[in-house]
C-alpha cells in the first residue's frame, strides 16, 4: 500500500498511558504550497514549498477525571520523509496550534520532517483569561499542569507512535525547535522528559516565569513609584545613544551592541538630561531629555528591585526597546502609564486569582508582596530552571539555547544565568549543550540583528554527526545598508573583529573572545530567592 493510500484513520491506532484515545482522524493534503519566511522557523533558513504532499493527523485525547480535550496535530510527508522528527513549539499562553506554528510546519514538511503541534488542551487564546480560572479564587491545576508541562511528553509520545504506524518504523533522530514560550517547553522537555528528544534547540525560554512575570511589570510599576512618565521619544533616543556610545566595542561600528554588560557598566544615559530632541513623535516637535527619562532607562536596564534594593530580576539589555513595556500614553498632552498584558497575568490570576483585579498604582510593597506570594506557590509548578539535567546528558541529548540581546520581553541575561548554573554542575558542559547570545536580535525576531538561521543544521550535525557548533552566524543589514554576515560566539565569549583583516562583511575576519571584565550579571548569591 502507498503511502497516500494509508492516510487513513484505520492506520493509526495511538496508545498513551493515563489517557483515552477519543478520536483518530487523518486526511491526505497534496499540492500544499506556502512560503515560509526564516522568522517563524527561527533557527532555520527561509523555504519556499512547492507542491507537497502529507498526512494530516488530528488526535484528540483526554485524561479521565481530568475534564481536558487535548488535540494534536501531525503532518507526515507522504513523498520525502528524511526519517526525522521536527516538533515546533508555541508562543505565549498557547502551546501550539496557531498560525505562526502552521508556518513553521509547513517549513518542516518542506525539509522532509514529520512534524507536530498540541493545543494541550486549551485552545488558542492570547491570554489565560478563559481557563486558568475554575472559578475566582481557584486555579485549573488540571489545565495549568497540561499547559507547563504533560502535553509536552503526551506530544512526543503519540508523535512517535503515529510515525510507526504510516512508516512502519520510528524517526531515527527526534528534534524540538521552539522559541520564547517554545524556548520554554524545549528545556521543560531536557529536563522532565529526558528522551523525548535527542536534539533540542530553545530561543528566550521563559524557564524562570515568575521572575520574567514580576520584570515584565517593574517598568509600569517604577514609573507609578516615580509619579513620572515619559515620552517614547525620550526613551528610543536614550536607546540610540547607548548604541552609538557602544557599537565599536567589538571592533567595528555596524548598529549592534556585542557586550551589553561592559556598555550599560559605562554608559551614563543621565548625560543625556537636557539634549534635544528635533522631532519627537509624541508632540510633533522638539523636546529636552528629561531627568526623569533617563532615570527610568538606568533601572530598567538595572532589573526590578524589592523595597530594601535587593535585585528580584535581570533588567533588559542595553540597546533593546524600551517603549513596548514602558509604554505611555501621550495623547492628551500629558503622559500617562499605559500598562499592556505583559506580567500582569501573574498577579491577577495567579495571586489574586481574580479576574477583576486591577493594577493601577499598586505599592511598592505590595508589588513585592504579590511577586513573593506568586514565587511561593507557582515556583515548583511553573518554573522550569532546574540546571540538573543529567537525564538528558546520559540520554545522549544536545541542547543549543540562543536569545536575543535586543529581547525587548525576556532579560535575555537570564538564559546566560541558566547556562552558567548549568556549567556550574558538568564541567563537560560544552560535550552536550551551547548557549549563543545574538547581537541585535529581539524577541525572537525583528530587531537589527539577523536570525541564527543555520543553528538548527548545526544541531543536527551534533546529534547526528557529533560535530559540536564552535560558533553558528547570522546575516543582517548593517548601518551602512550592505548585508552582513556575523559569527555567534558560545556564552561567555564575544565576537569581535580583527581589524587588520580590512572586511568586516567577511565572517572569517571575526573571532570569538572573552567577554570584557566588570560584568554586571548577578550571581546566586545575590538574587532575590536564589
Amino acid at each position: 500500500m502507498s503511502l497516500a493510500a494509508a492516510c487513513t484513520s484505520g492506520t493509526f491506532a495511538p496508545t498513551l498511558f493515563g489517557a483515552e484515545i477519543l478520536s483518530v482522524q487523518a486526511s491526505l493534503v497534496t499540492n500544499y504550497n506556502q512560503f515560509v519566511d526564516g522568522t517563524y522557523r527561527r533557527t532555520q533558513p527561509s523555504i519556499d514549498v512547492k507542491d507537497a504532499s502529507f498526512c494530516n493527523i488530528t488526535v484528540t485525547y483526554t485524561h479521565p477525571g481530568q475534564n481536558d480535550n487535548i488535540i494534536v496535530e501531525a503532518w507526515l510527508p507522504v513523498d520525502n520523509w528524511n526519517q526525522r522528527f521536527q516538533a515546533v513549539g508555541g508562543g505565549g499562553w498557547n502551546t501550539g496550534r496557531t498560525t505562526g506554528v502552521y508556518y513553521a510546519m509547513a517549513g518542516a514538511i518542506g525539509d522532509g520532517y514529520a512534524t507536530i503541534t498540541t493545543d494541550a488542551g486549551l485552545g488558542t487564546y492570547s491570554d489565560p483569561s478563559p481557563w486558568i480560572l475554575l472559578s475566582p479564587g481557584n486555579v485549573n491545576m488540571y489545565y495549568l499542569q497540561n499547559f507547563a508541562t504533560s502535553s509536552l511528553g503526551d506530544e512526543a509520545i503519540l508523535g512517535k507512535a503515529l510515525i510507526k504506524d504510516f512508516y512502519g518504523e520510528g524517526p531515527l533522530y527526534s528534534y524540538w525547535n521552539g522559541c520564547s514560550t517554545g524556548g520554554r517547553q524545549g528545556l521543560t522537555l531536557a529536563q522532565r522528559y529526558p528522551d523525548a528528544y535527542d536534539g533540542i534547540a530553545a530561543g528566550a525560554p521563559v524557564i524562570y516565569w515568575t521572575r520574567v512575570g514580576m520584570s515584565n511589570i517593574w517598568p509600569q510599576q517604577y514609573m507609578n513609584m516615580e509619579n513620572f512618565y515619559p515620552y517614547g521619544c525620550e526613551l528610543e533616543a536614550i536607546t540610540a545613544a547607548a548604541v552609538t556610545a557602544c557599537d565599536g566595542l567589538d571592533g567595528v561600528v555596524d548598529g549592534l551592541i556585542s557586550d551589553p554588560d561592559t556598555c550599560v557598566a559605562s554608559f551614563d544615559p543621565t548625560s543625556l538630561v537636557g539634549s534635544t530632541i528635533d522631532n519627537c513623535t509624541q508632540t510633533g516637535g522638539p523636546i529636552t531629555i528629561s531627568e526623569g527619562a533617563a532615570k527610568l532607562a538606568s533601572a530598567l536596564w538595572d532589573g526590578s528591585r524589592t523595597v530594601a534594593g535587593d535585585k528580584i530580576w535581570f533588567g533588559l539589555s542595553i540597546g533593546s526597546d524600551l517603549t513596548m513595556m514602558a509604554s505611555t500614553n501621550c495623547s492628551t498632552g500629558t503622559c500617562v502609564g499605559n500598562p499592556g498584558k505583559y506580567g500582569w497575568d501573574l498577579f491577577r490570576y495567579f495571586v489574586a486569582k481574580d479576574p477583576k483585579w486591577e493594577s493601577d498604582n499598586i505599592s511598592h510593597e505590595t508589588y513585592e508582596a504579590m511577586g513573593h506570594s506568586a514565587f511561593q506557590q507557582w515556583q515548583s509548578a511553573m518554573d522550569f530552571d532546574d540546571p540538573d539535567i543529567s537525564g538528558f546528558h546520559n540520554a545522549g541529548g544536545k541542547l543549543i539555547t540562543y536569545h536575543g540581546m535586543a529581547d525587548n520581553l525576556i532579560p535575555a541575561q537570564g538564559t546566560d544565568h541558566y547556562y552558567q548554573l548549568v556549567s556550574d554542575l558538568f564541567p563537560d558542559v560544552d560535550d552536550f549543550y551551547r548557549h549563543f547570545p545574538i547581537p541585535g536580535l529581539g524577541h525572537c525576531s525583528g530587531g537589527r540583528g539577523g536570525q541564527p538561521s543555520g543553528m538548527f543544521a548545526q544541531l543536527r550535525a551534533w546529534v547526528e554527526n557529533g560535530t559540536a557548533p564552535e560558533h553558528s552566524s547570522m546575516k543582517f543589514t548593517a548601518l551602512d545598508g550592505t548585508n552582513q554576515t556575523r559569527i555567534l560566539c558560545p556564552f561567555p565569549k564575544k565576537p569581535f573583529y580583527n581589524g587588520h583583516c580590512g572586511n568586516s562583511s567577511d565572517s572569517t575576519c571575526w573571532t570569538c573572545v572573552k567577554r570584557g571584565e566588570g560584568s554586571t550579571s548577578p550571581t546566586s548569591k545575590n538574587l532575590w530567592h536564589l
